[in-house]
């Protein structure tokens, strides 16, 4: 195993994860309601689950000298997490948890193609070259596929 073997097991397992919480969260749908409404529990779950691993760990607190630097925008990541999964807990009953994670990995690469190119939000620019496009277009081939065999 090479030194970045750890970071793709773990970005595997994490993506492993998804189907199987989009499945979890519709199936909790049918019991609370409103996709909202999922989303919080989910959320507060994690944040729980969160709280108990750093407490395990025994990690500290962060430094409110540290906390006090951020920018407000940076707090945003949480909010976009909170759409992202009401948005798959809204759609995976009507259009199933394939798809549903087809168009959000769809997504998810178009928009890391974008991030990578232009350097955005800092992180170091990595160039859309011919290549990572068709890698992206395939996915979205792909996203086309599990579509099309939906019907």
């Amino acid at each position: 195993m090479n030194d970045k073997s750890i970071y793709f097991i773990a970005t595997l397992m994490g993506g492993a994860v998804l189907p199987v919480q989009i499945a979890l969260n519709a199936l909790l749908r049918r019991y609370v309601g409103q996709p909202m409404q999922v989303t919080f529990i989910s959320y507060l779950a994690g944040t729980l689950a969160s709280l108990a691993i750093c407490w395990f760990a025994r990690y500290p607190l962060p430094a409110t000298a540290a906390i006090s630097q951020t920018s407000w925008w940076m707090w945003i990541g949480g909010c976009l997490g909170t759409l992202y999964v009401w948005s798959t807990i809204f759609a995976a009953a009507k259009i199933g948890t394939a798809l549903t994670l087809a168009l959000t990995i769809a997504g998810q690469m178009i928009c890391a193609l974008f991030l990578d190119h232009y350097g955005v939000i800092g992180l170091t620019k990595v160039s859309a070259n011919p290549l990572r496009i068709a890698g992206v277009v395939l996915v979205i081939v792909g996203v086309s596929f599990v579509a099309y065999a939906k019907k």
